[in-house]
């Protein structure tokens, strides 16, 4: 059986042994197992890169020692070293840091790398050394409006190169551009029915925009047919959204969610209110399909205020499958579970996703929305 462990070439000039390195393949997979784990804990997880120069691998200069021997001691004995790129890129895992402490932890990090490289070298090598810190889970934003920084680097199962993504990504987009371009021409009678009845409700534009976040957490802009006073204040589902995530843990009585349902909403217009009970105002989203910033099934794409509210394994959402028009949790749930309960579903699409999977969601979506089952 191949050994996981690798280490560097002999080095005659280099007294002091390499450190051992897993493989590239065997690192990235600690990185998915280690993110996950600091889900679980709610401590934080920092990711060094440091990439060597190419003197450094050319000529096997003491200083490529160094460098190893410096993440060597930081790994101590809980953190993991490894190729992040084979023979070019040394990653280092620290696992378990606290969230108050990472600042410091960074700084220590990077301190002590560029300080063990710089006596083995008179040419500035410390300086040539690329050091990259990656912190996971990402801190939120304090601006309700700014989506969360993603570096792809923490996510090696999300690259498209991925084993066996690549392939199913092409299908569902293919199944994707035919029916949504289907659905776009037999709709567009209905399209201009509801057009008419949305303006003559109330004054005010045809179609709602709003900016949504899509997967690997690119906003854009998702169009639904408008079924409320252009005037109406959105603070109302501002509240709703951050009450309904952040009580998702705790005990909900069905008194409890008749509080804070958005039933009865007079923000809504009565055509509004048919639209809503009968998800006919979605119907704008097809466009969105078409465009590539959605897929017919998949997760609910999530406001950006949303996003401030989540814990780092909620983010998974919308990381791990593009949003979709319809999926699991509104064929099974929608607003009956709780979120966390919402989350879990969308995870288990993601993760299980099929064109059978999605072909069944869509045969099953006519169904929830005749009954109406969560709808408001």
């Amino acid at each position: 059986m191949k050994d996981d462990w690798i280490g560097m070439p002999d080095d005659s000039d280099v007294t002091e042994p390499y450190p051992m390195l897993l493989e590239e393949q065997f690192f990235k997979q600690a990185i998915m197992r280690e993110r996950k784990r600091a889900d679980r804990s709610g401590l934080a997880m920092v990711m060094v890169l440091v990439e060597l120069p190419q003197c450094l691998m050319e000529q096997k200069v003491s200083g490529n020692a160094a460098v190893m021997n410096a993440l060597s001691v930081l790994a101590s004995d809980v953190g993991i070293l490894g190729w992040f790129t084979s023979s070019y890129v040394i990653g280092l895992i620290m696992p378990e840091i606290d969230p108050a402490d990472v600042g410091g932890a960074c700084d220590r990090i990077t301190s002590t790398v560029k300080s063990a490289v710089t006596p083995q070298s008179n040419d500035g090598l410390a300086r040539r050394i690329s050091i990259k810190l990656l912190v996971y889970p990402e801190p939120t934003p304090s601006n309700s409006e700014q989506v969360p920084s993603l570096d792809l680097a923490l996510y090696p199962d999300l690259s498209a190169d991925y084993p066996g993504t690549s392939q199913a990504h092409l299908f569902k987009r293919g199944m994707d551009i035919v029916l949504s371009s289907m659905l776009l021409l037999l709709f567009l009678p209905v399209f201009a029915f509801i057009a008419v009845l949305v303006k003559l409700s109330s004054p005010g534009p045809v179609l709602f925009k709003q900016v949504r976040v899509g997967h690997l957490m690119k906003p854009f802009t998702m169009y639904k047919f408008r079924s409320m006073h252009a005037t109406a204040d959105h603070r109302v589902h501002h509240d709703y959204v951050s009450w309904f995530i952040t009580t998702s843990n705790q005990a909900q009585s069905e008194q409890n969610l008749d509080i804070f349902k958005l039933t009865n909403d007079t923000r809504i217009t009565a055509i509004g209110r048919l639209l809503r009970r009968t998800s006919l105002d979605e119907l704008p989203q097809i466009w969105n399909v078409l465009m590539g910033d959605m897929s017919l099934v998949g997760p609910r794409p999530p406001l950006l205020y949303e996003l401030q509210q989540y814990k780092p394994w909620h983010r998974g959402r919308v990381l791990e499958a593009k949003p979709g028009m319809t999926g699991l949790w509104q064929v099974v749930g929608r607003s009956r579970t709780t979120f966390d309960e919402m989350v879990r579903l969308d995870l288990r699409y993601a993760r299980t996703q099929s064109l059978w999977i999605d072909i069944m969601i869509l045969l099953a979506t006519p169904k929830a929305v005749i009954s109406g089952k969560g709808a408001c």
